[in-house]
């Protein structure tokens, strides 16, 4: 009966570990779902729509081949649009079946300009498209690696792989180098669902059956073993082991014997030894079965409650993701940080403008003739600690950004801004933050703060007064008709400027007095004022202040003379002067600017203090 269970079991063993494998085998099926982009007319730039990528659920693995250097980028649709709008390119769409649709897209033109109407600088040169032609002429070789507006961008060569998890209102941008055609051979897989849940169970079941069947063969085999024996008594048992028979050749005649000893053989041993390869087998087969083997009986996870911010109805997408912003500002730390080793005015105007460009012309120029000058401090880029994006469609579009230094224990508060869907972001504004600032509650990134007017009458002081209402304030004190709208506790900027000019005007009059006159002014810079909203109604402002200090002689026989101040002399390129000296230092400055019903005062969250120009009057 003990082989009936055996068999029986190695049945039915077989069988479960048969199905088993078979589920995982030749009944899966095909594991990924393939699309493939044909692509009739060759353009230099192939845009697949989100609708494409999402016609199946799950991830989707991007495919192009081609010879030579291919790229990807995705980002939202409406920026890979914009980005294209001056070019030719295939675009990749659903029919209303369902289907794949290409249409090449031409660039736009626009049609309600007449060409005698043009001036002559707005005519096309000879040589160049025709009026009102082909405008992607202005794009023709135009790379798309590097741009600030995709979200990610890859590169390979011959083939490329790219792994994606894009939502419908995100599309991919295939190209070569923007000149020569895209790749044709491009395809879109997402994964199948070929869970087989029993193919696990069935396999570990069918291993433990064979190794009991495998039991009771051994304890069948040991039973048949022990009813083995004489059917009559009285018999003499046979003799089955050898006698070893030894005579003494002395003259005593004994005869001795002998019986040799045997090792006891373990037939334990040789069960144990018949079932490893059961358990072996079980082991491997059980090896190689992965998640979607098994029955998934365990409850889902519950999300953790948490804060949930709506953004209102008409805003729009935020300018860049924090993953974006972080990439564009460690780009610009790079460039920056080049154009500081070589003093190149021209590669700094590549990632600054405004009054960040103007500080670092003017540090250069300095180093440039003064070897021991210090360098300016560099662009902090990671961590990135906040991103406020402005939330706009359009252009131009600008982000604040927080980074921290974690060796001078310092942080840094910036405005980027991007002018066209074409430009590089470009750092305008830089500023330190106070060691104690804290900041107003902001928007988080994947939503945005919109942009405050200028003029805007919803603030306790509109963006554009906020530097003349400050310089004001930095001019006469405490009568300034601006001193309560501004918080002075805490304010280290008013106490510097005012501290340097005590200084500077003490050390003027121990030797100067009787011949010159001194004086300081502030007033609001060339630069415009910047807003991003806050979540309670209020704003950062970013704002450019200038310091001049102005040095006259009082009589006409005076000279003034700049010999111990090696900056003026070297900004101004003289050392002395009958009419004088002006000296012009430049702040960016960052406010928290409130609503008009909060019982706040306006509050000076960071700044930077640069010489800008020295000249002669």
């Amino acid at each position: 009966m003990r082989f009936v269970w055996a068999v029986a079991a190695f049945v039915l063993a077989t069988v479960m570990i048969g199905a088993g494998i078979a589920q995982r085998t030749i009944f899966q099926g095909p594991k990924t779902e393939t699309a493939a982009i044909s692509v009739e007319e060759q353009t230099p730039y192939l845009l697949i729509d989100g609708a494409v990528l999402n016609q199946m659920p799950g991830t989707q693995t991007l495919r192009a081949q081609a010879e030579g250097d291919i790229f990807a980028s995705y980002g939202r649709t409406a920026d890979m649009e914009a980005w294209l709008a001056d070019s030719t390119y295939t675009h990749v769409t659903l029919d209303d079946e369902g289907g794949l649709e290409t249409a090449v897209v031409e660039p736009e033109v626009d049609a309600t300009v007449d060409p005698a109407e043009q001036t002559p600088a707005e005519q096309p040169a000879e040589g160049d498209a025709a009026a009102g032609g082909d405008a992607a002429a202005d794009s023709a070789g135009r790379s798309p690696v590097g741009s600030d507006l995709w979200l990610d961008e890859y590169q390979q060569t011959d083939l490329l792989i790219a792994p994606l998890q894009l939502p419908d209102e995100m599309s991919v941008l295939v190209a070569a180098d923007g000149t020569a055609p895209a790749p044709s051979k491009v395809t879109i897989s997402w994964p199948l669902q070929t869970s087989t849940p029993w193919a696990g169970p069935l396999i570990v079941i069918g291993g433990i059956l064979m190794a009991v069947g495998v039991f009771l063969y051994i304890l069948g085999i040991r039973h048949a073993r022990r009813k083995r024996g004489p059917r009559r008594k009285g018999l003499p048992l046979p003799v089955t082991e050898p006698i070893d028979i030894a005579i003494d050749n002395d003259d005593k005649g004994v005869i001795s014997s002998a019986k040799p000893t045997r090792r006891a053989v373990s037939s334990g041993g040789r069960r144990a030894f018949a079932v490893v390869p059961v358990v072996a087998v079980s082991a491997l087969l059980f090896s190689g079965c992965s998640a979607d083997a098994w029955p998934q009986l365990g409850s889902s996870p519950t999300p953790s409650p948490t804060a949930t911010v709506i953004a209102p109805d008409g805003q729009q997408a935020p300018a860049v993701t924090k993953a974006q912003a972080e990439r564009i500002l460690t780009r610009i730390a790079a460039t920056v940080a080049d154009a500081d080793a070589a003093m190149d005015g021209d590669l700094a105007d590549t990632r600054l403008e405004g009054a960040a460009l103007a500080a670092r012309d003017t540090n250069y120029k300095l180093r440039a003739a003064l070897g021991d000058y210090p360098a300016p401090a560099p662009i902090l880029a990671k961590p990135l600690e906040i991103i406020l994006p402005q939330a706009y469609d359009g252009w131009p579009r600008s982000v604040i950004a927080v980074a921290d230094d974690d060796e001078s224990k310092t942080s840094s508060i910036m405005v980027l801004t991007q002018q066209d869907q074409w430009a590089d972001y470009k750092l305008s504004y830089v500023g330190s933050l106070e060691a104690s600032t804290s900041l107003p509650d902001l928007a988080p990134a994947y939503i945005g703060a919109p942009q405050v007017e200028p003029d805007s009458p919803f603030l306790l002081l509109p963006p554009n007064e906020v530097a003349a209402a400050y310089a004001d304030i930095i001019t006469n004190g405490e009568s300034s008709k601006y001193y309560d709208l501004f918080e002075a506790d805490g304010d280290q900027l008013r106490a510097s400027i005012a501290a340097d000019r005590q200084r500077r005007l003490d050390e003027f009059n121990k030797t100067a007095s009787s011949t010159g006159n001194l004086e300081f002014s502030t007033a609001a810079g060339t630069q415009a004022p910047f807003a991003l909203q806050t979540v309670e109604s209020g704003a950062i402002v970013a704002v450019n202040i200038d310091e001049i200090d102005t040095v006259k002689p009082t009589n006409a026989d005076a000279v003034i003379k700049v010999n111990d101040n090696r900056t003026v002399k070297t900004l101004a390129g003289v050392d002395q002067s009958q009419t004088g000296f002006a000296t012009t230092f430049s702040d960016q400055v960052f406010f928290y600017v409130p609503g008009p019903g909060s019982n706040e005062k306006i509050r000076l969250l960071g700044y930077s203090s640069d010489i800008l120009d020295a000249k002669i009057l």
